[in-house]
């Protein structure tokens, strides 16, 4: 495996970076939290689903008695804006090795209305309990290193509409899952990057759940242009990310009835398998 490229020369750390800013939660009490969601992580015209995810992940690690989240779904309701929301968290069971919650993100429409744009369901627990017992057959994606891969800085033209997310990450694609980019994608619906935040903060489970929604989509190298808005996200994490970059690797295997399914594994820089995650989205076939 090459050794770790220097994102920036000044790193920033967990719990002091610009994603930490914009996950922020503040507490008004009784399981509400007020969150200003930040414009940064927007693509194309939508707030990226992972960055929300991960907001409603802070959230919840801060409600139940286990911070660290072990499997997370959400469902998409409608479409986020940067601005002002409130999450409303509920504890559904707390145990001695996990504690389920869920919490809802709500904004406010032109006239005045509430509306809901998210609601999760999750489980949290403590990921440096577990065993270190490890059996499996999976094995991390093969990405060539990092000087023959290409980021967004690399594109001949940008994304229309905002790409400001692109400017917060850390993202070096796998030029074999890159023909859309150049107007000759393959048919396979195939995306492999590595990734990191492009203030060199160190990943932690928290932005994980980020990690698994921030490639672009599959949908691209199948030959579909345009949004790809998620319906269900479902997150696993596996393990406590090591210090370095990942590797994010995600597939498609079936687009039928206007639905897709990404499959996503996000490996660490000891080429453990850190997170899984399978999300159902809707494709723009017109």
């Amino acid at each position: 495996m090459p050794e770790a490229a220097s994102v920036q020369a000044a790193r920033a750390t967990i719990g002091d970076s610009e994603f930490d800013r914009d996950t922020a939660v503040t507490p008004r009490g009784a399981g509400v939290y007020d969150v200003d969601l930040s414009a940064g992580w927007t693509i194309i015209n939508a707030v990226n689903g992972g960055y929300l995810l991960a907001v409603l992940g802070r959230a919840l690690a801060d409600a139940l008695p286990h911070s660290d989240p072990f499997t997370v779904s959400a469902h998409y309701l409608t479409a986020s804006q940067p601005g002002p929301a409130v999450i409303r968290t509920d504890v559904v069971r707390t145990g001695r090795t996990l504690s389920t919650g869920q919490a809802s993100l709500f904004q406010y429409d032109d006239e005045g209305r509430e509306i809901e744009r998210i609601r999760v369901l999750a489980s949290y627990g403590d990921l440096d309990s577990l065993p270190a017992d490890v059996r499996t057959t999976a094995l991390p994606p093969a990405i060539p290193p990092m000087d023959q891969c290409f980021g967004p800085q690399d594109a001949p033209a940008p994304i229309p509409g905002s790409s400001a997310i692109t400017d917060r990450l850390f993202l070096k694609l796998d030029p074999a899952t890159l023909g859309w980019a150049l107007g000759a994608p393959s048919g396979k619906g195939e995306m492999r990057s590595w990734f990191g935040l492009a203030d060199g903060r160190d990943a932690d489970p928290l932005s994980l759940l980020l990690a698994v929604d921030a490639l672009p989509p599959t949908a691209f190298e199948i030959g579909l242009s345009g949004w790809v808005p998620t319906v269900e996200l479902t997150v696993h994490v596996r393990a406590r990310p090591a210090p370095g970059p990942l590797r994010v690797s995600i597939t498609t295997r079936n687009l039928a009835g206007g639905f897709l399914e990404e499959d996503a594994e996000v490996w660490d820089s000891e080429d453990r398998m850190v997170a899984q995650s399978r999300q159902l989205a809707r494709a723009r076939l017109a």
